[in-house]
């Protein structure tokens, strides 16, 4: 699956702010080198079934396996061997003969910085070997996934360098010649290997972290399906930032995969929309979905087209963003491969005239790829009763209660048919603006 920045914008992922998006919820690592793991991991998907199928079983077992976590690595662990093999690029030379002559308490006394650093260095760098050699021992296990048997096959490779035996022995009363002795050899030898073992030990932070986050959520793993026939299927799908949220049913399969949505502003089609692009990026990492069943295609991306920005500096009007945004979106229909598009009242940029033309002609052009999954909304009732009678088009609207009064209430409840609900000037009403423009200035 591949995903643009403004993909990832649209469905609130990441932040500006850097915290508060659906990231939040899913990160759950350890460390900041899992952390970034895990963005990486959110930024590039899996690329194919078997790969994506590899990870959520791997997520399934830490799920069920969490206990199984070593405790003795710790982001400190991690960012002090960072520094420590930074510093190592300045050494050149073996501890001499009169260094290693001279007794620890001297040295304490002497060479007091130099004597704590490489004590410190190498209890963080046993912390390390001891924790991965937890890890690699869940490979006797039964039922191990086999993509994180890779992954600790590779530990446990790394594991027998000749180094690891004796810096795992290590005590409080190893003598410090020794601790001198091993200090330079590691730091000669190690740093490829155990860099390596931090990649290793990050990925499974962050397939973990998915785990974690599926269990503390109670979301549920979907079934995931090759890309064609193309389908979307859940129950009880909702988006995971709302609190109460309502929750919604979807059955778009093969030949009945475009969905119109229409209803007033505000009702909730563009969070339908999020819920739905949201779910869809989350099954792909391999993890549970805010949902209790979802079956679900892959899919190469996601494409929303929900808030096209403007750019003054380019010269470039709101509409002339949208049709470019547009004509990506084209550009990516053109793949046999299945996306799922989402577009959110296009053409806001331009006259009503315009937006239902502009509207219509892109309807009919969608209709022409069947191999992909499509949800558009609209509060414009006449392009939606243009393609009333189209089979291929599943309507679904969001209905609002109106009352003779000028009232209004939203049920965000997702229904068949089409909405004709137009309450702008009611809620202008609401809010007090008509009469405010219509009292006189004050003097």
């Amino acid at each position: 699956m591949r995903n643009d920045k403004t993909t990832l914008k649209d469905l609130s992922i990441f932040t500006s702010e850097g915290s508060g998006g659906v990231f939040d919820l899913v990160d759950r690592t350890v460390t900041q080198a899992g952390r970034d793991m895990l963005r990486k991991h959110i930024n590039h998907p899996p690329d194919n079934i078997e790969a994506l199928r590899e990870v959520q079983d791997t997520v399934k077992f830490w799920a069920s396996h969490h206990d199984l976590w070593p405790k003795i690595i710790l982001n400190g662990t991690l960012v002090m061997l960072d520094k420590y093999f930074e510093s190592a690029d300045h050494i050149s030379t073996p501890p001499s003969g009169i260094s290693l002559a001279v007794s620890s308490f001297l040295q304490k006394i002497f060479n007091k910085q130099e004597y704590f650093f490489t004590q410190f260095s190498l209890s963080h760098l046993c912390d390390l070997f001891k924790g991965c050699k937890e890890l690699a021992a869940i490979n006797e296990m039964e039922g191990v996934p086999t993509l994180l048997i890779r992954e600790l096959s590779l530990i446990q490779s790394e594991l027998e360098h000749r180094l690891v035996a004796p810096i795992m022995g290590i005590t409080k009363n190893t003598r410090y010649n020794e601790l001198v002795q091993l200090n330079y050899k590691a730091r000669r030898e190690l740093k490829h290997m155990v860099y390596r073992l931090i990649l290793s030990y990050a990925r499974l932070d962050a397939w973990r972290s998915m785990a974690l986050a599926t269990n503390e959520h109670k979301w549920i793993f979907p079934v995931l399906e090759p890309a064609l026939p193309v389908w979307y299927q859940a129950e009880g799908l909702y988006h995971p930032l709302i609190q109460g949220p309502v929750a919604y049913d979807i059955n778009c399969v093969n030949k009945r995969n475009f969905l119109l949505l229409t209803g007033a502003n505000m009702s909730g089609k563009t969070t339908f929309m999020r819920s739905m692009g949201v779910g869809a990026l989350l099954a792909h990492l391999g993890m549970g979905v805010p949902a209790t069943k979802m079956h679900i295609s892959f899919l190469q991306g996601v494409i929303t087209n929900m808030q096209v920005e403007d750019n003054i500096l380019r010269g470039e009007s709101y509409f002339f963003a949208e049709v470019q945004r547009m004509k990506q979106t084209a550009e990516k229909l053109l793949q046999h491969q299945p996306h799922l598009v989402l577009m959110d009242e296009l053409f806001k940029g331009t006259n009503v005239h315009d937006a239902y033309e502009c509207t219509k002609a892109v309807l009919d052009g969608l209709l022409q790829h069947p191999n992909h999954l499509m949800v558009l909304s609209t509060h414009l009732y006449e392009v939606a009763q243009q393609f009333s009678d189209n089979k291929e088009i599943i309507f679904k609207c969001f209905v609002t209660n109106l009352s003779d009064e000028g009232g209004y209430e939203f049920t965000y409840k997702l229904e068949q048919g089409i909405s004709n609900d137009r309450i702008g000037y009611r809620i202008l009403q609401k809010e007090g603006v008509i009469n405010l423009l219509n009292q006189p200035a004050r003097e």
